[in-house]
């Protein structure tokens, strides 16, 4: 199902090659959902050499899921790392038809440093490429570098917040990415208008406050998002905790709660076309 990372030219301020991994589980059916993934790593990762257990778990759901490694070309740095991201948008939206078909949704979705990533291009293609995708899976989006909620808390438990506090400040560094609303969604002002959101996080996640936080400024926004929280004891911290990766199995619901959130995508899509055809 999936294949070797392949290297790819992508279009951006400056034009660099990306290694891009595709997981094609299209054989279900046609006009597969497209998905840009990208993985976590707290922004301190370099090699991405492990199949991704969560694009697994999407693509046996049905879709095509594109990995991208913006890392490697990047250096987890931001805005570098948004540009790269922003730029393997650009490149698979223009080839979307190659990898799904005509009809196919386009998503955007990434994991704990990855969700940042998804969020800042979700906000970044409302800006810039309006429409052209059509939601956003968070899950346990890394995206308040003020760690200072009531959950995050939990994360000297887990051992994660020292990586998480290294993971920030190598991101931002001194390019003045802290205010910066692609680089910190969770401080963005302006919500309005960006995709569709599917935000998942569960009972033992320490990021799981500011992932609450975001969706309900999502909806006051008027965005339409799906938010869950999984129940504990399940795995789902193995999705961001590095030395837990290897043999993760995303647990049943995330799959069920995918599938759920692509049926509603395509339930809107055929709602807006009714009443195209009645206007």
């Amino acid at each position: 199902m999936n294949g070797e990372w392949k290297d790819m030219d992508v279009d951006g301020t400056g034009r660099c090659t990306m290694p891009f991994r595709v997981y094609d589980g299209s054989a279900q059916g046609k006009n597969a959902p497209v998905v840009l993934y990208f993985g976590g790593g707290a922004f301190l990762d370099r090699e991405r050499n492990d199949e991704s257990p969560v694009a697994r778990a999407f693509a046996e759901s049905g879709a095509v899921v594109v990995e991208a490694d913006y890392a490697r070309p990047s250096e987890n740095v931001f805005p570098k790392a948004l540009e790269c991201a922003f730029a393997a948008l650009r490149c698979l939206s223009g080839k979307r038809k190659q990898y799904g078909g005509r009809r196919s949704p386009l998503l955007v979705a990434g994991e704990e440093a990855g969700g940042n990533l998804a969020a800042g291009v979700a906000l970044k293609a409302r800006d810039q490429m309006p429409n052209e995708i059509d939601g956003q899976i968070l899950l346990s989006p890394l995206i308040d570098p003020l760690m200072a909620t009531a959950s995050f808390r939990e994360a000297e438990e887990s051992g994660m917040r020292e990586r998480w506090t290294e993971g920030w400040n190598h991101y931002l560094g001194s390019g003045g990415g802290f205010c910066h609303p692609y680089a910190a969604p969770g401080h963005c002002s302006r919500l309005s208008g960006v995709a569709p959101a599917l935000i998942l996080t569960s009972q033992d996640d320490p990021l799981r406050d500011e992932a609450a936080a975001y969706a309900a400024r999502l909806v006051a926004a008027g965005v339409k998002v799906t938010s869950r929280v999984l129940p504990a004891c399940r795995g789902w911290t193995q999705i961001y905790e590095a030395q837990a990766r290897c043999g993760c199995v995303p647990p049943g619901e995330l799959r069920t709660e995918f599938e759920n959130f692509i049926e509603g995508l395509d339930a809107r899509a055929s709602c807006f076309k009714r009443h195209d055809r009645s206007d």
